[in-house]
């Protein structure tokens, strides 16, 4: 049974990243159809680890990656055209770029497969609890995909359409597709608690499938304006429990693969997160020497680099879904953001991640807890500061910059001065010569 499941997972996974990979398609004899991948147990367990394998290796890559280089969180260290085209940013950055065409298109590679899931799984007889664990799993991973693009595209499509010509939504829209999702999934394993056939044959105990659900939903909240219920949601995550992608010899870490891999890097991390110095963390904040290694150096734009640490510097090493302390940075920003601040919860909350010391992932600030001003602006800065830190390289800043209202890029080109040098991407080439019904691509 084991050899059978490997093949299928190759077969499936082949398909995963062929799928709207190149506009000429070559039929592949060894490959699974979609009918013979789903008409069994083995087939749609393989599915579901593909999907898994799909977002946590070429997704996590372009979701980390992209928005990293256009908000100074890194400096490329390469002559790549599509990395040189990242850091100059402004509106010349163009459609065919390959990180704006790889983050569109393998996402929607893992809804794809989500979509799929959704709608067979429920005719293959599993027991509850293995069904209620994979449609909760789809629902996650696509929301995961639509929330990320969100974040970087100003319109999405929700649900993808084979005859090239899937509607838009606007990213707020997306945001709340993605929380629909989330909490399908949170009453699907509410009814139906997942069995030990699902964590044994998917998670591999190493996603805590209930917590994870609840960190999504409160991050979509927040980026989508519901402040009580992403406090809410925050709030249930038990934050003693983690989340990891995991990886091996033949599944690499794909942010190690972009820093470290044959002693090539594409880009290095920024001096203090690439903050400018009146946000810059404390000097003895603790997750500086987390995540950065002293080098002293520039990049080829003047940018002051790093080498990489945290999670990113074995090849193997597991990667967290999410970060403990993001539920109290959360909780903090919309006790502020809410129409009644509070700014002693906000307070409160920051403290928890400013005193840490015993965070399960070993990302601490270890410092003494806040004494600036208690203002709900002064607390935002900190707040912004402490998401920086805390959420380095995560696929955030992007977001986090816009919401924070950060200085507006410019729209010029090679000004390595800016804070971000894009608010959007573009629509990738690929999308627009394909799909009547792509919008126009923002200004920045």
């Amino acid at each position: 049974m084991k050899n059978y499941i490997h093949i299928k997972i190759l077969a499936v996974v082949v398909l995963l990243f062929a799928g709207a990979a190149c506009e000429t398609d070559f039929d592949n004899p060894n490959a699974a159809t979609d009918e013979q991948t789903y008409s069994s147990r083995e087939g749609t367990i393989a599915a579901a680890i593909g999907m898994q394998q799909l977002y946590s290796t070429a997704g996590l890559r372009w979701i980390v990656e992209t928005p990293a280089i256009t908000t100074r969180e890194v400096g490329i260290t390469t002559t790549f055209q599509n990395m040189i085209e990242l850091e100059d940013g402004g509106s010349e950055l163009p459609n065919s770029n390959s990180n704006v065409e790889g983050m569109w298109g393998t996402l929607y590679r893992v809804v794809k497969v989500a979509e799929d899931l959704e709608n067979n799984v429920p005719n293959l007889g599993l027991q509850a609890g293995t069904e209620s664990g994979l449609l909760a799993f789809a629902k996650l991973f696509k929301a995961m995909s639509i929330g990320a693009l969100s974040q970087n595209y100003t319109d999405v499509v929700i649900e993808t359409n084979q005859d090239n010509n899937a509607e838009f939504v606007s990213r707020m829209q997306g945001y709340q597709e993605a929380i629909r999702l989330l909490n399908e999934a949170n009453s699907l394993i509410s009814a139906n608690p997942v069995s030990d056939e699902f964590n044994s044959a998917i998670t591999l105990g190493n996603i805590d499938l209930q917590n994870t659900i609840n960190a999504m939903l409160a991050r979509f909240n927040l980026f989508a304006g519901n402040y009580d219920a992403a406090i809410t949601a925050a709030s249930s995550v038990d934050q003693s429990s983690t989340s990891f992608f995991n990886y091996d010899t033949q599944n690499l870490n794909p942010i190690w693969s972009r820093v470290y891999q044959n002693s090539a890097p594409n880009w290095k991390p920024r001096d203090e997160f690439g903050l400018p110095e009146d946000l810059q963390p404390e000097e003895d904040d603790m997750r500086k020497e987390f995540y950065l290694i002293p080098l002293d150096t520039l990049n080829q734009n003047g940018l002051p680099i790093e080498d990489l640490a945290g999670f990113y510097d074995v090849s193997t090493e597991p990667i967290p879904i999410y970060l403990p302390d993001e539920m109290d940075l959360i909780i903090a920003e919309a006790n502020l953001r809410k129409s009644s601040p509070d700014t002693d919860a906000a307070v409160n909350a920051l403290n928890d991640v400013l005193t840490d010391g015993s965070d399960p992932l070993n990302v601490n600030a270890g410092l003494d807890a806040y004494s600036g001003e208690e203002t709900v602006d002064a607390l935002l800065d900190a707040i912004y500061t402490n998401r920086r830190a805390e959420l380095f390289l995560t696929g955030v800043s992007l977001e986090d910059s816009r919401r924070f209202n950060r200085p507006e890029p410019s729209g010029q080109s090679r000004n390595y001065a800016e804070e971000r040098n894009r608010n959007f991407y573009p629509f990738p080439e690929s999308e627009r010569n394909s799909n009547p019904n792509t919008p126009q691509d923002p200004s920045i």
